[in-house]
């Protein structure tokens, strides 16, 4: 017999001064709460009432026996009513990763507002470029701009995103525009290095199938960032995200090359790990940015 059932059934017959009471506010017969009250007695070893059809008395026993009772189930009441909570009022502490560039221009911006309208929410930012593990380094959220999702997540589209060569347009006017991927090797690329300077190739899609180029130029480094301002200047090529240069494309300040070549699929998403309930807190955030985001002219603006 479920030992929580006997605590409750033991606690409602002293509460309501009877078993035929009890019974009655349970929808049980007074038999069956009786034999849950004396298989408590039985697990205990100890005799906690004494009922006549009258009257019932708690013993010492009984009586030190029902304090601990009545705060088991007050405490799992209180569990109880915080989960319920839980799922239809965020609070809590949310811990999110997002790659260093963008989380500092389109995620940690926009926490503000979301905690404004959430107070019992606190929000901790890990902005790397490193795909962290979430489960094992203990994160509730991940954003994830392309690349493959583990089985065992669930990835939410927060935007639309492409990966695109770009130039200043004085740049192409001194150097031409590149019609295929071969002319990449006639101009100066903007690559991003990795560990000890070996360059991070570029991938696109060529007649249905990915391809990588291995770019070359003058200058590279490990920060986006800085790629990007290079670029901006006209002093080459550069590999980079629409949400990074979007403003840009639209004022003309940086130009598209070899859009039939782009990777058709980069989006930027929310990722986190399976679970049968998600926590307010996480479902609400990421609704915040997806709304954010959807406002016409938000990747736009300067």
């Amino acid at each position: 017999m479920d030992k929580l059932k006997q605590i409750e059934a033991f606690v409602s017959v002293v509460e309501k001064g009877s078993l035929a009471a009890a019974a009655l506010e349970e929808n049980i017969t007074p038999v069956m709460l009786g034999r849950r009250i004396d298989a408590l007695e039985k697990r205990l070893g100890t005799k906690l009432m004494h009922r006549t059809t009258r009257h019932l008395t708690l013993t010492e026993q009984g009586s030190v026996f029902l304090d601990h009772c009545r705060k088991l189930l007050g405490d799992i009441e209180v569990a109880e009513k915080s989960i319920a909570e839980g799922r239809h009022k965020a609070t809590g502490h949310l811990v999110v990763s997002t790659p260093a560039a963008y989380g500092r221009l389109h995620v940690a911006p926009h926490a503000p507002a979301f905690l404004a309208n959430h107070p019992e929410v606190q929000i901790s930012f890990n902005l790397t470029d490193r795909v962290v593990d979430l489960v094992r380094e203990g994160y509730d959220l991940g954003i994830r701009i392309g690349g493959a999702i583990e089985p065992s997540f669930v990835a939410v589209k927060l935007a639309g995103n492409r990966r695109v060569v770009c130039a200043a347009p004085e740049y192409l006017h001194r150097n031409g525009i590149p019609k295929t991927l071969d002319d990449l090797a006639q101009h100066n690329c903007l690559a991003f290095n990795l560990q000890g300077g070996q360059q991070r190739g570029w991938y696109f899609q060529q007649n249905g199938k990915p391809v990588i180029i291995r770019a070359q130029g003058n200058l590279d480094c490990n920060d986006g960032e800085l790629l990007h301002r290079w670029a901006s200047e006209g002093l080459g090529l550069a590999w980079r995200s629409t949400w990074e240069i979007q403003s840009q494309l639209a004022s003309g300040e940086l130009i598209t090359v070899l859009d039939e070549y782009a990777l058709p699929h980069y989006d930027i998403m929310a990722v986190y790990p399976q679970q049968r309930h998600l926590p307010a807190k996480t479902r609400f955030f990421i609704d915040y940015l997806k709304e954010v985001y959807s406002q016409p002219d938000y990747w736009t603006r300067p």
